[in-house]
């Protein structure tokens, strides 16, 4: 029996067990597919405060994981497949073993969208991204492109202007799905150019992204557009599907969280004694900073928790 498991091992999850674990709380973790989560697939992390001069996201990771360890979490590297939150103990199982707790912090993340190229997954932090927040400074004085129709890849594209020469927008229909307002914020910019009924076919380059082949579905016209960096911007999808049923979803399967007047909490799901933190909960943020923040205080209101209830 746990005091608390933790599904989770972004800066959410590590967060949340370095405030359980000091807490004296019996903590467990479960990885997940990627230990460390996202950050394992960033090269340098440069936004996040205590690294002066940058970090690599898996060096970074390595440091969460020891931290929380020095402080007695355990960590198992595997995936939950099923939970049953209907009723204390909580149990969450990985396969055929059950584990029990008498509280759960979800932090399984979000996964981003890509279009699924080979040569896309060949660069990835090497040119391509899907964030442009987090690595739109590497590109300072370069020309990129963005792939999508939606806000998403409008505020991408708007916000890369600050760093590229030109930002090239792609989208495989004639017509974007972004809100008027955002669609015109983009448009507007003399460093963005849209380009529509365009597919892209592959990322091209040898050790770094130095370009891209698109397909114009219209007329079936193939061009290379010299550029340094990728940027997918067709959504993310929440970690949550083995959770249908258990807690409340959204619309989008973002786990949706409630303040609990009684206890002081903010990161309540809509079952008393299970909480969530990160990008699971957080479709607009999506940074490891504020990822952080919510693992704190999801820890903090399961201490709450656990004192109320004991």
């Amino acid at each position: 029996m746990y005091d608390v498991i933790i599904l989770g091992t972004g800066p959410a999850g590590y967060t949340a067990a370095l405030y359980t674990s000091r807490a004296f709380l019996k903590t467990l973790m479960f990885s997940g597919p990627e230990l460390g989560g996202q950050l394992t697939t960033t090269t340098d992390v440069e936004n996040y405060p205590g690294f002066e001069k940058g970090i690599q996201g898996p060096e970074m990771m390595e440091i969460f994981k020891g931290q929380v360890e020095r402080f007695g979490t355990e960590i198992i590297l595997e995936t939950i497949t099923r939970v049953d939150f209907n009723q204390q103990p909580f149990k969450v199982f990985t396969g055929d073993k059950e584990y029990q707790a008498k509280s759960v912090i979800i932090a399984t993340g979000a996964t981003a969208k890509y279009l699924g190229l080979p040569s896309e997954q060949k660069f990835m932090g090497k040119g391509v991204s899907a964030c442009a927040t987090c690595d739109g400074f590497f590109f300072k004085g370069k020309e990129v492109v963005v792939v999508g129709g939606g806000d998403t890849a409008m505020e991408e594209a708007t916000f890369l202007t600050r760093f590229a020469t030109k930002v090239t927008v792609i989208h495989r229909r004639n017509e974007f799905r972004a809100s008027p307002i955002m669609y015109k914020r983009a448009k507007d910019n003399p460093k963005i150019e849209m380009l529509t009924n365009k597919v892209v076919e592959e990322v091209l380059g040898d050790t770094s992204v130095t370009g891209v082949r698109i397909k114009d579905i219209v007329s079936g016209q193939v061009e290379e557009l010299p550029i340094k960096g990728f940027f997918v911007a067709i959504g993310h999808e929440p970690n949550t599907k083995f959770l249908n049923g258990q807690i409340d979803l959204d619309e989008k399967g973002y786990i949706t969280v409630k303040n609990n007047p009684v206890l002081e909490a903010q990161t309540e799901t809509s079952v008393p004694g299970i909480f969530a933190a990160g990008d699971c909960v957080d479709p607009r943020y999506r940074q490891a900073i504020v990822a952080a923040g919510q693992g704190c205080e999801a820890a903090l209101d399961v201490q709450h928790y656990l004192d109320e209830t004991s």
